[in-house]
């Protein structure tokens, strides 16, 4: 089995793809780790990907999908994949179609969470940091007991920018899986939608029920 996990930033998708593939014994692939992982290791493609990274450029699609193909190999991987963080537009979806056929399996699911820009603006906005003791507050989720004063240590709270509603909201335009990707696995019969701003239990049973009923078809 082998599951797309996509999304905008605040979806929990990560959290998601962890879960998921706890549940079915398959192995989790996330590019980040995945990147970390080979330059620590030293392979050819991951010191190809450190350049890039040193010189805080992104690492080419080319390298990307042949850490892929080396990952999806890995004994642990043989039941099937959780892909986290990858695709993120129609080119690497297509290259990663062809990765996997080259292997002769294919992408059986993609699992599209989303929610809205105002939920995610709550969730990935609202964060404030204390610079005195780097306490981390939520407006919602954790807020301090008095607004804008670290609760451990008195400090005057502060806000990245990056953190700002406002800034929350362009991040989204661009991070936004693009609709030229979601119809890609669309019109092959592969996307299944799930509301994202339901609790993540919710959300977990209706990713398995997704992957489920495809597992179901694929047998009848």
């Amino acid at each position: 089995m082998y599951v797309i996990l996509l999304g905008p930033p605040g979806t929990g998708k990560g959290t998601q793809a962890k879960l998921i593939a706890e549940r079915l014994g398959l192995a989790h692939v996330s590019t980040g780790d995945m990147f970390r992982e080979a330059v620590a290791q030293g392979t050819e493609l991951g010191r190809q990907a450190k350049a890039y990274m040193d010189r805080g450029e992104l690492v080419p699609d080319e390298v990307t999908i042949g850490m892929l193909e080396e990952r999806v190999r890995q004994p642990d991987a043989q039941r099937g994949v959780v892909f986290d963080g990858y695709p993120r537009t129609l080119q690497q979806a297509k290259a990663l179609d062809a990765a996997l056929q080259r292997q002769g399996k294919s992408a059986d699911i993609a699992l599209h969470i989303n929610a809205s820009d105002d939920e995610l603006v709550r969730r990935l906005g609202g964060r404030w940091l204390c610079p005195s003791c780097g306490e981390i507050y939520h407006e919602q989720s954790r807020p301090p007991r008095q607004a804008g004063v670290c609760d451990n240590c008195g400090g005057k709270l502060s806000q990245r920018e990056d953190d700002k509603a406002e800034v929350v909201r362009q991040r989204l335009q661009k991070q936004r899986p693009p609709a030229g990707m979601l119809d890609y696995y669309r019109t092959q019969g592969k996307l299944a939608d799930v509301d994202g701003q339901q609790d993540i239990d919710t959300v977990t049973r209706e990713l398995l029920e997704a992957i489920s009923r495809t597992a179901a078809a694929a047998k009848s």
